[in-house]
């Protein structure tokens, strides 16, 4: 596709219709949007606008729809797979100004939000009125809620509650042309026509702009009861995550650790210590919620059953708020404390949970055959486990082409397990090179056929997923 290269004709139109101090071309703001927290991706938007109205975006996208001029949305930036990067330059299309909270629904459990609420705002402002948003990626702290739609984000609490795409009812989006559209309705049912709000929810802001959304809600659990078990082996503590549920208990969360992941966020945090025996290999974080303190006791007491059949070593109970957030803080911040500390690329894999046992031997073997050492943690109760690769000492050609082939090995892997290459993160630009592993080129014609009824010119964050 042969875009326009932006103007100073262009600029001074994005001036004429976008509020004032809404349009960025300096090179400081420029380099900031060139980069998400994918590491080494970096692509230069040639503008940056930040729109404060819905008008103002449906103005924008007609003008590049009509130039042929790249649009990339960004929602807050932490994307772990270049989804919202300009390939192709153009616009860097910011929603970080709509950011309200526009209604909450306390009859009808639902909320109305703009996309760019910081995801943990919106959980916390919901919680002073006894409801419930449970989605909570480790970036939850930073991220917006329209990024969490446009790439079906997950986190800890999906296992018993479900992802995003369980919650959103309707999305007002700005379609490519600039077309403004409701793309479903605020009711639990709906079963007229095809599902639009479910296909925009994981395009990666492909297919349209989100710029509202209406989000179901449940009433806030009072209790929650937290533990941390050691095992000996990385083997026994993922075939425990299925025996629990094996058993009938659903807990509100399941999260694997391997020892690696565990030292490095203590040394990462520096304020927070929990003993791991000379013979750990890996933990389980697990949470049991609800509105019953009786119940959730004997959840605990049957998952104690179940897990201690499974060599695990001696199991720590949070017995207080402070620890409780302590053990979270911890398993949010892997990510960061691995990445600190090396080169790194993050695969967000996902089976059937009883093949988790399988599918980690399988990363430990090709990571020794292809000269590799990778940190694994994830939320094992519904299967997505996180593969951080490290580079260390590997030399840049052989990171750049050796490597690869040892990920393919991984997916495929993955994909004859019953999975998919991706739970939560999204394809986005990285991903590309390993959709062939899923998909055959039939299936991936459809995709493409959908992004062109939405977006025929190909405007709309071109160069990702295909």
């Amino acid at each position: 596709m042969n875009y326009k290269r932006i103007t100073v004709e262009d600029l001074n139109h994005f001036k004429s219709i976008l509020a004032e101090n809404s349009v960025f071309a300096d090179e400081a703001t420029l380099e900031k949007f060139s980069r998400d927290e994918t590491d080494g991706y970096k692509y230069m938007p040639e503008v940056v606008l930040k729109p404060s109205t819905v008008e103002e975006i449906s103005g924008i996208m007609k003008y590049c729809n009509l130039q042929l001029i790249p649009v990339s949305p960004r929602a807050g930036g932490t994307g772990l797979s270049a989804n919202s990067l300009c390939v192709y330059g153009g616009v860097m299309l910011s929603v970080e100004r709509l950011n309200k909270i526009l209604k909450i629904d306390e009859r009808n459990l639902q909320v109305i939000t703009e996309p760019a609420v910081i995801t943990e705002v919106l959980q916390t402002t919901l919680q002073e009125k006894g409801l419930f948003y449970p989605p909570d990626p480790s970036s939850r702290g930073t991220c917006f809620i329209g990024g969490n739609v446009a790439c079906n984000s997950g986190g800890p609490r999906a296992v018993k509650y479900g992802v995003v795409k369980d919650f959103v009812l309707n999305l007002e989006i700005v379609l490519p042309n600039g077309d403004v559209i409701w793309t479903g309705a605020n009711t639990l049912k709906n079963s007229t026509g095809y599902n639009l709000t479910q296909l925009l929810v994981g395009s990666e802001g492909t297919l349209g702009i989100i710029t509202k959304i209406v989000f179901r809600l449940l009433p806030y659990p009072k209790f929650n009861n937290i533990m941390l078990a050691p095992f000996n082996s990385m083997a026994d503590a993922s075939a425990a995550v299925s025996a629990v549920f094996r058993a009938g208990i659903i807990p509100s969360c399941i999260e694997f650790m391997e020892r690696e992941a565990m030292e490095y966020v203590m040394n990462f945090l520096g304020d927070i210590t929990v003993p791991l025996a000379d013979d750990t290999r890996a933990t389980l974080l697990i949470e049991v919620d609800g509105n019953d303190m009786e119940s959730i006791q004997k959840d605990c007491e049957r998952i104690y059953e179940v897990i201690t059949q499974f060599d695990a070593g001696d199991i720590l109970f949070a017995d207080s708020e402070a620890q409780k957030a302590d053990l979270w803080r911890m398993r949010r911040n892997i990510a960061y404390a691995v990445k600190r500390t090396n080169v790194t690329v993050e695969e967000d894999t996902v089976v059937p949970r009883a093949d988790l046992p399988e599918l980690l031997t399988h990363i430990k073997a090709v990571g020794k055959k292809y000269n590799f050492r990778s940190v694994c943690y994830g939320h094992a109760g519904d299967g997505n486990v996180h593969v951080r690769i490290l580079k260390d000492g590997l030399s840049d050609e052989y990171w750049k082409n050796e490597v690869p082939k040892g990920i393919r090995e991984i997916f495929e892997k993955v994909v004859a397990l019953g999975g998919t290459i991706s739970g939560e993160h999204g394809i986005g630009r990285i991903q590309i090179p390993y959709m062939d592993i899923k998909f055959n080129e039939m299936q991936l014609d459809l995709m493409r056929n959908i992004k062109k009824v939405f977006d025929p010119n190909t405007i709309l964050n071109p160069g990702k997923i295909f």
